[in-house]
């Protein structure tokens, strides 16, 4: 795989910056409700692994805050990744696992784990 240079603002991390690479931009983003229910999944699947034991309650509580975030639209820009992917959404998907993990230490008194989802 090598390296890669993510650009330092960024919140996504290499798997994004993969895709933007592999994937040419047509200039179409990703709409703002494919990115709002993003958010709102990874919301729900914090609250489903927290109940299930899978997940600290503290963890869960900042990726909850950082999903809901994502899910209203604070990080739009983050999301780079061409509406035009493979198909199968798995570079959007790692997008926004990839902002939520950053932006989820920032949430939580845990700041030294980066859990993604």
């Amino acid at each position: 795989m090598g390296p890669l240079d993510v650009p330092t603002t960024a919140l996504w991390g290499a798997q994004t910056q993969r895709a933007i690479q592999n994937f040419p931009p047509s200039g179409l983003k990703m709409p703002r409700t494919f990115i709002r229910a993003l958010g709102l999944i990874k919301h729900a699947a914090a609250a489903a692994n927290h109940e299930l034991g899978d997940l600290p309650q503290p963890v869960a509580l900042a990726v909850q805050a950082a999903a809901l975030e994502v899910a209203e639209g604070r990080y739009d820009d983050q999301f780079p990744v061409d509406v035009f992917q493979t198909g199968s959404g798995t570079s959007s998907n790692m997008n926004a696992n990839e902002v939520i993990a950053t932006l989820r230490p920032m949430r939580s008194a845990c700041r030294s784990i980066r859990t993604i989802m």
